[in-house]
């Protein structure tokens, strides 16, 4: 799997899931589970992962959404 997206925002992890769901884009949110624990206070970021297969088509499909500035950076 690679991280598509990491944030804090609910509404921004909502939004992604919903456009990853419209393309049926398997995806997997990490680190629900620490963000519950820490009763929902937004200090530890969730992480979208999706499929390298699909990694491509992901990234694009949230450039063509506006959420470039949101998207972790490509690594080399």
């Amino acid at each position: 799997m690679k991280e598509l997206v990491r944030a804090n925002n609910p509404a921004l992890i909502s939004f992604v899931e919903s456009l990853l769901k419209e393309l049926d884009i398997n995806y997997f949110v990490a680190d629900q589970a620490i963000s519950a624990a820490e009763g929902s206070i937004g200090m530890f970021p969730k992480r979208i992962l999706v499929h390298p297969e699909h990694f491509d088509k992901a990234r694009d499909l949230l450039i063509d959404a506006g959420l470039e500035d949101e998207l972790r950076p490509l690594k080399p």
